[in-house]
């Protein structure tokens, strides 16, 4: 009867295609609920494009903001108002806050139904997967809300009130996981040529790369405040499976065939640049970069700026986090800059606008780099930290399609150089928060809850004080699963903090 129950959630709820050749078909939509009776290279490749909308539009836009990067413009006033004075009651709403807890707990749900099905059948790549996208996805929700249910998750109607587990248990149990679906991809047999898997085509080593750079991603985030025993003998563990960390060239980007059709469009595309019209969307007609975030590329001569946005009269003109001056003249939106794609660039791919097919980045390679410099740095890796940060900041200016000359005069400023900085550590994570900038923004609030750096402004909001440290747990939860939700204690997003923070 569960897996009746299950299985019928599954297939109303997964965003799914059976193929590739198959969403080129008008009736295949890689963003629309399907029911149909579906393989398991057709359920991969769906829970892998929910996964990828989630990180590209949900997290990325509550990154974007939290992260320093984005504010409006003066006709953007009243949009995302509950982002930009961080009040947490109505982020968490059921009718019109932000599903993050639905949505990962959802997608968890997906692949953990793949992973049964699999396992039924002998079919290891796709448990394997599975398994990696699920302690990937915990891991997540963790650093949303601290904690949360692992255990007793994604059990369908058998279990309504889960029982949560602290953050940190969460944690190990997430790195296990994914060390079981390393383990599992790499016992796999021959991959059949219709796998499904949309992230890296039935690539066995890049998904062993893909786990292993989650770890370390989970493992930096408790530098400040796990076990350095433990720190330690993980990074072992990873080390003597042998396979490394994604590296240049190789992100981790979802792509079903994106088509210029309603529904069918790159979805960050379509929700922050151009509708299959052509039309600019009312996000990228309000959303303005930070005064703050032009001032860091300006003081760095950073080539990445003209790339990402237009000129106004000559000059970078942004915007404050919080709208504090919405009256005021130089914050409309014809006196600010917008972000440039190709219809700004004469056709041509720059900035996080290359096309309207363009994939979806769920984990990027100068990410995996930046991750790996700071692992050498604290020496939990022996590689060489410059040789890494250097390599990081060239996949991000090749991301933004900057020319490759500029590379080198950029690397050799004094602002810039890892060699040249008092603090390495600190010259890491700055240019790891440029190169995040609106494509895993995210991560880039996540550092600030783990070091402060760097310390951009807060929400000019009147009458706002602090900064979001986590979210609240959802009304959804609090209405099915009270009595769990209220033994956490502490609920709120000002002062609640995640496991790992300092």
């Amino acid at each position: 009867m569960k897996r009746y129950i299950l299985n019928t959630l599954f297939a109303l709820s997964l965003f799914a295609l059976s193929s590739c050749d198959e969403f080129l078909d008008v009736n295949s939509n890689p963003n629309s609920p399907i029911g149909d009776n579906l393989p398991l290279s057709a359920k991969l490749p769906g829970a892998l494009v929910s996964v990828a909308n989630q990180e590209t539009l949900q997290l990325n836009q509550i990154g974007s903001f939290w992260g320093g990067y984005w504010g409006t413009n003066n006709e953007g006033i009243n949009q995302f108002f509950d982002l930009k004075t961080y009040n947490g009651q109505n982020i968490r709403s059921q009718r019109e806050g932000i599903p993050v807890w639905e949505n990962g707990f959802n997608n968890i749900l997906y692949f953990r139904l793949i992973q049964e099905e699999a396992e039924e059948n002998g079919q290891l790549f796709y448990a394997g997967t599975s398994k990696i996208m699920q302690g990937m996805l915990f891991l997540r929700l963790v650093d949303m809300y601290n904690n949360i249910p692992f255990d007793d998750a994604a059990q369908g109607s058998e279990l309504i009130n889960p029982k949560y587990e602290p953050g940190n248990v969460v944690y190990q149990k997430s790195i296990d996981l994914i060390s079981a679906g390393i383990d599992d991809v790499k016992a796999s047999g021959v991959i059949p040529q219709n796998h499904g898997d949309v992230l890296f085509n039935g690539d066995k080593v890049l998904w062993a790369k893909f786990g292993n750079t989650l770890k370390l991603r989970a493992l930096i985030r408790q530098s400040e405040k796990a076990d350095a025993g433990y720190i330690s003998s993980e990074i072992q563990k990873i080390s003597a499976e042998g396979s490394g960390f994604l590296s240049a060239g190789e992100t981790a980007a979802v792509n079903p065939g994106y088509l210029n059709s309603n529904g069918k469009m790159n979805p960050f595309w379509a929700s922050y640049y151009r509708d299959v019209q052509g039309n600019t969307t009312a996000n990228y007609q309000n959303i303005r970069p930070t005064n703050y975030l032009l001032s860091q590329l300006e003081s760095k001569n950073d080539p990445r700026l003209e790339r990402l946005y237009v000129a106004v009269d000559g000059s970078y003109k942004g915007v404050v986090f919080g709208n504090s001056e919405a009256g005021n003249p130089d914050f409309e939106r014809n006196a600010t800059s917008a972000f440039r794609g190709p219809n700004e660039n004469g056709g041509q791919a720059t900035g996080i606008f290359h096309a309207l097919n363009q994939s979806s980045v769920i984990l990027s390679d100068f990410e995996s780099l930046f991750l790996q410099a700071e692992a050498a740095h604290r020496g939990w890796v022996s590689q060489d930290v410059a040789l890494l940060y250097n390599q990081a900041i060239a996949q991000s200016f090749s991301y933004t399609k900057v020319p490759a000359a500029a590379l080198s005069s950029y690397l050799d400023q004094e602002s810039v150089a890892i060699t040249s900085g008092p603090n390495r550590l600190e010259r890491i994570i700055e240019q790891k928060w440029l190169a995040l900038n609106s494509v895993s923004s995210i991560e880039a609030w996540n550092d600030f809850r783990r070091l402060g750096i760097p310390n951009y402004p807060r929400t000019a909001a009147s009458g706002v004080t602090g900064i979001p440290l986590r979210l609240m747990y959802p009304e959804t939860e609090r209405g099915t699963n009270n009595e769990e939700v209220v033994a956490q204690g502490n609920d709120e997003m000002l002062t609640a903090k995640i496991w790992w923070m300092p």
